[in-house]
């Protein structure tokens, strides 16, 4: 589950799905400046990881540690390929 250690784009991607449709998330909640900015380098999740975990949004953070864990190649496809609030 989310303890991948090293998580495949096909795993995170309906990960990232879920997480635009909850109530909130349509720009991409906390991770926003990833996912919709794509800025995908470690200290920008790093950040989104310590404002998910300030106001208890667990989903965030569990995705910002498993974006962690992928290459920027990756990070990168995710932000291009995920619909967010574009259904």
């Amino acid at each position: 589950g989310v303890f991948m250690d090293n998580p495949a784009i096909s795993d995170v991607l309906p990960l990232v799905e879920e997480y635009y449709r909850k109530p909130g998330n349509m720009v991409g909640g906390n991770l926003h400046v990833v996912l919709e900015d794509h800025n995908i380098q470690n200290y920008h999740l790093e950040f989104c990881l310590k404002e998910a975990h300030a106001v208890g949004d667990e989903d965030g953070v569990m995705l910002a540690q498993l974006l962690l864990k992928m290459s920027k190649t990756q990070r990168l496809k995710i932000c291009r390929t995920h619909r967010g609030g574009q259904v």
